[in-house]
């Protein structure tokens, strides 16, 4: 498997990217976009089962697969229960 400089790079840039995007958020934004990042947290997690699926052999993608899978798991699980408490804020109280 070749890494070129052009796949580092661009992972770094997207490190730095997502780091500035989440912290210029403010709080009282946060909630309502992670209820709209779930949709694409599921895509994520689609596209790391796909690329744990075609490792092969090699330890190193599998290794990665699986823990792309478990994060974005988590991402996903974590981003519905933000969700559904945001939600339960806005309950009426009988």
């Amino acid at each position: 498997m070749d890494i070129s400089i052009i796949h580092v790079t661009l992972f770094v840039l997207a490190i730095f990217l997502g780091i500035e995007l989440i912290t210029k958020v403010p709080p009282t934004l946060h909630t309502p976009l992670m209820s709209g990042s779930n949709a694409i947290s599921g895509v994520t997690l689609v596209g790391a089962i796909l690329a744990a699926g075609h490792g092969g052999n090699e330890t190193l993608i599998n290794v990665l697969g699986f823990m792309a899978v478990a994060l974005a798991t988590i991402n996903v699980v974590g981003g519905f229960m933000v969700t559904n408490r945001m939600l339960a804020m806005f309950k009426r109280k009988d």
